[in-house]
C-alpha cells in the first residue's frame, strides 16, 4: 500500500537505502495534520508534574489542566500533591483587565493551605497574549511566603514540545545550587529523565545502591524539591530522557562542572551498559566488580525466558513511534533480541543527531519518521504489514482499529520496562500480545481476508 503523505510533510520522512540520509526535525507541526506531537505547556508539564512535593499551578484557562491533570500518573513514596490539579481559570474579564492578581491571590491560598516545598507557575497561550508578569508575581509571592515559587514561561504557542522541556529545565535550574551538600559520597550520580511511570526509579536506584553508587536526587520521578536543591553535589548526571533533561543537564555542567552521560535503562543491553558507564567513571574496582556479579546473576536469570519468547516471535514485525528517540534506540535493540524486525520507527522530539544515529542502526527499507500523525501511522503499519506497534495513549486507538497488537510504552503503563525485570516484562507482553489468537479473527490486510481468517481458526 502506498503511504499517504502530505506533501509538506515529505522532508521529515526517509526510507533507509532510497536515498542518502537527511531528515528534518524540530520543525513546527504542520497545521491541520493532527500532529501527535503536543504543544510547549504540554512538554513542560511533562518534565515537572512529577516533583511531588511542588504546589503546579496553571495559570490560564481550565482545559489546558485538565489536558495536562496528571499527565504521567508519576509515582511517588511519599507526598502526592502533584496529583491535584490547580488552575486560575482565566475568564473573559481576566483576559480583559489581566490576570495578575488572580494568579497572586490563588498561590497564596495555595501555598498556606498545603504547604508545599516549592511552587511551580506555568504560563499557557492567553498569559502569553495578554502579557502578565509571571515574574514579578511569582517573585513577591517567593518573598512573603519564603518558598521558591518558579514561573515556567511555557506559552504553548512559543514552539513544540521540545521548548516545553527547556522552559521545565530553566526553571529546574534556579533551584539546584540552593540546598546543602553535607554528607554526599564521592561516588554519587542524580537520575535525570525518568519519570517514574510505573515505578521504575525505584528499580533502578536499587540497582545502583547494590554496586556502591549513592543517588542524590531523582530528576523528575519521584522527585523532591529538596534533592534537586542539593543535586550539584553529586559526581555525575546519568541523562536517560536526553530530550526532557540534556538542557539541565548542561546547565549544570556550565555551573557547576558536572558532568553527564547519557544512558538508557531499557533493556539487557543498554540497562548493562549504563552499569558499567557509571562504575567505569568512578575507577573504583569494588564498584566494577559489584557491577559485574549483579549483570551476570540478572542475565543469567533472565537469559532462559528470553530464548523461549524468541523462537516464536523470529522474523514478526515491529513498528516503533514514541516521545523521546532515546527509546527508540533501546526498543530497536530489545526487539533484536526478541528476533523480531523493526521496520518502522520515529519520535515526536528527535534531533538531527538521534536520527542519523537511527539511521545507521537500522535495517534497509525501514521507515523513518519525525513528528507523525495518525494518517500517516496508519499507512505506514498497513503498507509493512506489522504484528505489533508500540507507542503512547495517542497511538492505541490506530493500532486497534487496524488489528494491530500494541505495547503501551508511555503514559498509561503500570508495568515496569526498565532495568533486567522491565525486560522480561516487556519480552512477556509483547509475546502474549503478537501471538494473541485474536488475531485470527481481524482483517489484517483487507476486508477479503476477514471470513478466511475466521474459518482457518
Amino acid at each position: 500500500m502506498e503511504a499517504v503523505i502530505y506533501e509538506e510533510r515529505t522532508e521529515q520522512i526517509h526510507r533507509k537505502g532510497d536515498k542518502p540520509f537527511a531528515l528534518s526535525c524540530d520543525k513546527e507541526s504542520l497545521a491541520g495534520a493532527v500532529s501527535q506531537r503536543a504543544c510547549v505547556f504540554c512538554g513542560s508539564r511533562v518534565v515537572l508534574y512529577p516533583i511531588a512535593d511542588a504546589l503546579h499551578l496553571v495559570h490560564g484557562p481550565i482545559g489546558c489542566a485538565v489536558y495536562t491533570w496528571d499527565i504521567r500518573g508519576a509515582l511517588s513514596s511519599g507526598p502526592e500533591l502533584h496529583r491535584l490539579s490547580f488552575s486560575t481559570d482565566i475568564q473573559e474579564r481576566d483576559v480583559i483587565f489581566g490576570g495578575e492578581q488572580k494568579l497572586y491571590q490563588a498561590l497564596i491560598e495555595l501555598i498556606d493551605r498545603h504547604q508545599p516545598k516549592a511552587a511551580f507557575v506555568y504560563s499557557t497561550c492567553i498569559v502569553g497574549i495578554i502579557g502578565d508578569d509571571l515574574e514579578a508575581v511569582c517573585k513577591k509571592v517567593s518573598a512573603e511566603k519564603g518558598i521558591p515559587v518558579l514561573p515556567v514561561q511555557s506559552e504553548g504557542f512559543k514552539g513544540n514540545k521540545r521548548a516545553g522541556y527547556a522552559a521545565a529545565c530553566e526553571a529546574m535550574n534556579k533551584l539546584v545550587g540552593m540546598g546543602d551538600t553535607k554528607g554526599i559520597s564521592k561516588h554519587s550520580i542524580n537520575i535525570l529523565g525518568d519519570f517514574n511511570l510505573a515505578g521504575e526509579i525505584w528499580l533502578v536506584r536499587e540497582y545502583f545502591e547494590k554496586i556502591g553508587v549513592q543517588v542524590v536526587a531523582n530528576i523528575t520521578g519521584d522527585g523532591r524539591v529538596g534533592d534537586i536543591q542539593r543535586a550539584h553535589g553529586a559526581a555525575l548526571n546519568l541523562v536517560q530522557c536526553s530530550g526532557a533533561t540534556m538542557d539541565l543537564a548542561n546547565m549544570m555542567k556550565k555551573r557547576f562542572g558536572t558532568p553527564n552521560l547519557r544512558v538508557s535503562y531499557f533493556g539487557v543491553e543498554d540497562m548493562a551498559e549504563a552499569l558499567y558507564a557509571v562504575a567505569d567513571f568512578f575507577k573504583d574496582e569494588e564498584i566494577m566488580a559489584r557491577t559485574r556479579q549483579l549483570v551476570a546473576d540478572e542475565v543469567k536469570g533472565l537469559q532462559a525466558e528470553l530464548n523461549e519468547y524468541r523462537r516464536e516471535l523470529t522474523g514478526k514485525k515491529a513498528a516503533i513511534y514514541v516521545g523521546g528517540a532515546f527509546k527508540a534506540f533501546s526498543l530497536i535493540k530489545a526487539f533484536r533480541l526478541l528476533g523480531m524486525d523493526v521496520v518502522m520507527v520515529g519520535s515526536q522530539t528527535g534531533t538531527n543527531e538521534d536520527y542519523e544515529e537511527l539511521a545507521e542502526i537500522c535495517d534497509p527499507g525501514t521507515i523513518i519518521v519525525d513528528d507523525s500523525n495518525p494518517l500517516e501511522l496508519s499507512s505506514f503499519l498497513k503498507e509493512k504489514d506489522v504484528d505489533i506497534f508500540v507507542g503512547g495513549v495517542k497511538e492505541r486507538p490506530i493500532a486497534y482499529k487496524l488489528g494491530v497488537a500494541f505495547c503501551d510504552h508511555n503514559h498509561e503503563r503500570k508495568e515496569i520496562l526498565a532495568g533486567f525485570a522491565g525486560m522480561r516484562n516487556f519480552a512477556r507482553e509483547v509475546h502474549a500480545s503478537v501471538m494473541s489468537p485474536v488475531w485470527r479473527f481481524v482483517p489484517r490486510k483487507s476486508p477479503g481476508n476477514s471470513a478466511s481468517a475466521v474459518s482457518s481458526a
